[in-house]
């Protein structure tokens, strides 16, 4: 334990990077949308109507 964790704690957690990665592409294009939908409402939009444009749009997302 050099690093003072357990080895298997490194292998998954090198195990599961790619995993890591696929999530934080698949979160900017959800948060460029979300943007764009803002912007396409002139700001107007909230929370409740960004889901549910969102919704409309076939995407998969819950309230927050």
């Amino acid at each position: 334990m050099h690093l003072g964790i357990a080895r298997s704690s490194f292998y998954y957690w090198h195990a599961t990077a790619a995993d890591r990665a696929a999530r934080r592409e698949a979160d900017a294009r959800l948060a460029t949308r979300i943007r764009a939908v803002y912007q396409e409402s002139d700001g107007t939009y909230g929370v409740p109507r960004i889901t549910a444009e969102l919704r409309d749009d076939g995407e998969r997302v819950n309230r927050n």
